[in-house]
């Protein structure tokens, strides 16, 4: 998987195609992330001695193949392609051919 938590994405499918943000967590065993203000759901919480009842809108995952990279210098959703430098594997923007990490 090529998308890192941090990373800023872009939504290219979906329901909230479009939308930009940065990955909170990935799950790569599912191949899956979760990107802040994408794939809103609600959760709804009992009441406990502590807390009343509420209701939560939390992220759900999304599949890792519906994002894209969004490049800052380019300002465009980007693929990324890795290139060895210094010894080092270093993931690289395909469009403005700059190192991301």
């Amino acid at each position: 998987m090529q998308i890192k938590k941090d990373d800023t994405v872009v939504v290219i499918a979906g329901k909230d195609k479009g939308k930009t943000g940065t990955v909170l967590r990935t799950i790569p065993k599912k191949n899956r992330v979760v990107v802040e203000g994408v794939n809103m759901q609600t959760k709804h919480a009992k009441a406990t001695r502590t807390s009343g009842s509420e209701i939560k809108h939390i992220e759900g995952p999304i599949d890792a193949s519906n994002v894209m990279f969004y490049d800052k210098d380019a300002k465009k959703a980007t693929r990324i392609g890795y290139e060895i430098k210094d010894g080092k594997k270093v993931r690289v923007s395909k469009k403005s051919g700059k190192a991301i990490d």
